[in-house]
């Protein structure tokens, strides 16, 4: 063999290793969240919501030949290690894309210190509907659920068509419960209704008794609560033990599963939860068979199929449908590209849909209402 045939050959050989090299590396993801802390259960569902399509779709080959692998750090709902936390991972990862970040205040901070723009990388999946994120205009920001403006506008047209007209505001007093604060002070009026009574609790705590009873003295017909679970439910106790009457009425980031555990069944029953993604375990639409289905095959310890589980799970399907769109070895750029030309994406009778001036996705809002025996009811 002559030389220049040797150096043709190791030529072809170190060619083939880069291009099986290149197949064989993983799609990186990059996720925060709170994984300890009063939102712990939220921050571990979503990841596992996450993490059950993740393996379903490595099971089956990846995407073009490429593994999904997520990596997660831990900000303990805390807003500055968010924003050090994601960096942090940035620097270090080197993700193509982040996902699944939890808490109003903490993606406000995300946006102010510019992570996202300065490493011009998509964030898909927040749970967060708070009116000043949403309507930030952030290229690289990517919604999967229905703003909190939107449930508390499902509240009131349900309640206000049955005679309702005096409710009474219970929120965290952070940018999270002053936006649906503020969305309800906005919408109010349209209803032929006021709020009567206004009070608020600190974030990361659960010293709600303050409010139990400013609320319980003003005696108004609804309650909405714009609060996490572990302040939802320390806030039903109380206000049940101190007599008050008034139907209570929480947004989605309460977990239903957790009031009935934090608080038994007695207490729970009769809490309306709105959902901005169908109940799994209804197993009613193509998306929550899925999930369900998943979940039987793959087994995810330590959590239940509860909305948050599938919230997690639908941020998931659609950056993976953003992955596949946007070709073999794709760049934040082209997923970023990719992402803003769904129209109607199924994810199983959910309908997603984004355009260069419109990351909003989805718009489902539902409304139920937990049972005697603890369980949720439409």
């Amino acid at each position: 063999m002559t030389m220049i045939s040797m150096l043709k050959r190791t030529a072809l050989i170190l060619a083939a290793l880069i291009v099986a090299g290149n197949a064989l590396a993983d799609i990186v993801i990059g996720q925060v969240t709170a994984l300890s802390g009063p939102l712990a259960p939220t921050g571990s569902h979503i990841r596992a919501g996450a993490q059950l399509y993740f393996d379903a779709v490595n099971a089956s080959g990846g995407v073009h030949g490429q593994k999904i692998r997520l990596i997660t750090k831990d900000d303990a709902y805390n807003a500055s290690e968010t924003v050090r936390l994601a960096r942090e991972l940035i620097n270090e990862a080197q993700p193509l894309a982040l996902f699944g970040f939890v808490g109003t205040g903490n993606i406000e901070a995300l946006l102010k210190d510019k992570v996202l723009t300065d490493a011009g990388i998509p964030l898909v999946m927040v749970r967060t509907g708070a009116s000043s994120v949403l309507k930030s205009g952030n290229p690289w920001l990517f919604f999967t659920r229905a703003s909190y403006e939107a449930e508390i506008k499902k509240i009131f047209q349900q309640y206000s068509s049955t005679g309702y007209r005096n409710y009474a505001i219970f929120y965290q007093n952070d940018p999270f419960g002053l936006d649906g604060l503020a969305s309800a002070e906005a919408l109010i009026g349209k209803y032929d209704s006021k709020i009567i009574a206004k009070a608020s609790y600190e974030k990361n705590t659960t010293e709600v008794s303050a409010a139990v009873k400013s609320i319980a003295a003003a005696a108004p017909q609804a309650v909405i609560m714009i609060a996490n679970t572990a302040a939802s439910a320390e806030f039903i106790k109380q206000s049940k033990d101190a007599g008050n009457t008034a139907q209570f009425i929480t947004i989605s980031v309460t977990d239903a599963a957790q009031i009935v555990k934090r608080i038994g069944k007695q207490a729970a029953a009769g809490l309306v939860i709105t959902q901005v993604v169908p109940n799994p375990e209804a197993r009613a639409t193509p998306l929550t068979r899925e999930v369900m289905d998943n979940f039987a095959r793959f087994k995810p310890v330590d959590v239940t199929p509860n909305h948050t589980l599938l919230e997690g799970y639908l941020g998931a399907k659609v950056l993976v449908e953003g992955l596949r769109r946007a070709g073999p070895n794709p760049t934040r750029k082209k997923l970023r590209d990719a992402l803003e030309q769904l129209r109607d994406y199924d994810a199983g009778d959910l309908f997603v849909s984004y355009s260069a001036n419109n990351h909003g996705g989805v718009n489902f809002v539902d409304i139920n209402i937990i049972n005697r025996d603890g369980k949720l009811l439409k």
